[in-house]
């Protein structure tokens, strides 16, 4: 979700360039930097912190004007948020600069290669490795955009570049693979972008790049080819936003955005996690291995939606490894004795990383001996600094409170967590875990194909702005999804929303039940859990036999649930224990409809703040 802003024309680059990266500062960045072609050579300035931080450095030490440059906001993966780290990048001559949005898979291997040749890198990251192997391919094709070609065929992963060289001052080069990249074209300038919003104030004329393609700027024009260098078929089209739309991809707000954005988020977070061996890897394992497998029970800390996360991830982590696990509100964590000891491993989920409540609960575990896995979406913050292995989400920016892309990357995180303490302790074979990380691959198609058919939740949604409760149930790990759903009708509608294990009906929640209340059921899979199916089929005749109005979320092909359902959503069929990366996102799209049908602000939600730093 990095910033990218690349620019030739006549005006002075600098400024483009800056004004642009100030356009895209809704997308949340930890540093910045800038660099220029000018009188022959590459003039180059990056820091950590906010733009603010680069521009007093401009303003002390000022760069060349030029008209042609590159600019970076950076969302950190691969190395924390410092100055080495921070992009462009360039090679060891100083005369190709390179930014990037992505994750380079192989770059660990690639980076061997480049030292064993004599190059010398400077930073953590996996992005400098391309500055170095770009200078190599120029060297060999006097071709920037030919260089780039050669580069991309040799890159695993997702990712946008964005390269100048000194040699060619007139030219930039872009390239695009499972991350957004546009092009604006004006008069006698052309623009590279993540977003349109960087450029909009220039242009309105735009050109989307598709897969595996390269662009090469001029003044003059723009040429696009495929990675095999093949002339490409581009799209055109003119932006009708303004601004301040345009900041938000031409939704109407970041929620909504982000709920569209999880397809990508989901995959990226995937992406690198199996290793050349076919073993799965994660970002940052301080841990060693024996230690894990002597843990005999795993607590997970966390607060909110992050909370739910730790919920799903019981279900996956006791069926997986075998292993006894509790679940905490890491508010009440510390505060109530928790028997914790060397043999305890605690899992800290934070998309923040800088949330008191769980900063304070890891601390309390530390000091009673337990090793410490933090789950996080930001690169470089507290909570991964102070524990012992972290596993990054790649989720990208959460701008909206309410938290979408951030639950289902966690989510995916918890799954991965959970495999590998499966494959570290011996209790899930290879083959298991990569059939798991198969199915958790398709995952991504399956939310994007729910994401197609959420026009009749959004009817219903609206169709219910007048009402003042809903009710949400679940089994099994439908129950977290309950949850869920319930917590984000509280966060956005502000209605009187609970969440309730469908099983605890007869035990006093049934006693709310009357006349069209709308009841959502999260029912589980009749492949894989049979009984459970049944028993939640009558926990539906049950509520709308007493008038309620039953909302089903159930999986295609599930038949025996019709005639209870007096609204039925679709989802596709997923293993049991995944089944709530696509239950939840019905729930998403239904809360942010409710909460725009009362009129109510989506994403900063009265009372409530993105990121909790107090306890």
């Amino acid at each position: 979700m990095c910033g990218i802003v690349g620019y030739v024309g006549s005006q002075s680059a600098l400024e483009v360039v800056t004004a642009g990266l100030k356009r895209l500062e809704y997308r949340g960045y930890d540093s910045a930097g800038v660099a220029v072609l000018a009188d022959g050579g590459l003039a180059a300035a990056k820091k950590a912190g906010k733009l603010v931080n680069l521009e007093k450095e401009l303003t002390e030490r000022p760069l060349p004007t030029g008209t042609t440059g590159i600019g970076h906001t950076r969302w950190a993966t691969h190395g924390g948020p410092t100055d080495a780290n921070a992009h462009p990048h360039l090679d060891n001559a100083g005369r190709v600069a390179v930014v990037h949005n992505g994750i380079i898979e192989n770059f660990a291997s690639l980076r061997a290669e480049l030292a064993e040749r004599g190059h010398e890198l400077a930073s953590e990251t996996d992005t400098e490795v391309v500055a170095h192997l770009l200078a190599e391919e120029f060297s060999a094709t006097a071709d920037l955009a030919e260089a780039m070609r050669l580069v991309c065929r040799r890159l695993e992963g997702a990712f946008t570049l964005v390269a100048v060289h000194a040699d060619e001052p007139d030219v930039v080069v872009g390239a695009r693979r499972n991350s957004p990249l546009v092009v604006g074209v004006g008069e006698g300038e052309a623009f590279l972008a993540s977003d349109v919003a960087a450029f909009i104030a220039h242009t309105r004329y735009a050109i989307e790049l598709g897969q595996d393609q390269v662009v090469e700027l001029r003044r003059d024009g723009v040429t696009v080819t495929g990675f095999d260098g093949s002339p490409a078929e581009v799209r055109s089209y003119h932006v009708d936003w303004d601004a301040s739309a345009a900041e938000k991809g031409g939704y109407d707000y970041f929620m909504l955005k982000e709920i569209a954005e999880q397809p990508k988020a989901v995959a990226d977070t995937l992406l690198g996690r199996i290793d050349a061996s076919g073993s799965l890897t994660l970002d940052e394992v301080r841990i060693a291995p024996e230690v894990l497998r002597e843990v005999d029970k795993v607590v997970i800390v966390a607060c909110g939606t992050a909370f739910h996360a730790g919920l799903i991830a019981k279900y996956a982590i006791e069926h997986w490894t075998r292993v006894p696990c509790e679940v905490e509100l890491a508010s009440e964590f510390r505060y109530r004795d928790p028997i914790l000891d060397q043999q305890t491993l605690v899992i800290a989920i934070s998309q923040s990383g800088e949330t008191m409540d769980t900063l304070m609960a890891l601390r309390h575990a530390r000091e009673q001996g337990a090793k410490v896995l933090a789950i996080c979406n930001t690169n470089g913050s507290t909570i991964p600094r102070e524990s012992d292995a972290v596993l990054y989400t790649h989720a990208g920016p959460e701008v909206a409170v309410a938290s979408t892309k951030a639950f289902l990357t966690q989510l995916v995180a918890c799954y991965l967590v959970a495999l590998y303490l499966g494959q570290v302790r011996g209790t899930k074979w290879g083959d298991e875990i990569r059939a798991v990380i198969r199915d958790l691959a398709q995952i991504s198609g399956e939310v994007e194909q729910v994401l197609e058919t959420m026009e009749p939740v959004r009817e219903l949604a609206r169709s219910l702005a007048g009402k003042n409760t809903v009710l949400f149930l679940g089994r099994h790990v439908g129950y977290p999804v309950a949850l869920e759903g319930a917590l984000k009708l509280k966060e956005l509608a502000y209605m009187h929303a609970e969440g309730f294990a469908a099983g605890e009906l007869k035990h006093g929640p049934i006693a709310l039940i009357e006349e069209d209340l709308p009841v959502v059921v999260v029912v589980p899979s009749p492949r894989g859990r049979s009984v459970l199916h049944d028993k939640i089929v009558s926990n539906i005749q049950e509520i709308r036999a007493r008038g309620a109005r039953t909302i089903v979320i159930a999986e295609e092909g599930d038949e025996v649930v019709e005639p209870y359902a007096d609204h039925l959503i679709r989802i596709p069929v997923t293993p049991v224990l995944l089944q709530p990366l696509v239950a939840t996102v019905p729930l998403q799209v239904f809360a942010c409809e409710l909460a725009t049908a009362r009129g109510n602000e989506v994403d900063q939600p009265r009372n409530l703040a993105k990121s909790v730093t107090v306890e």
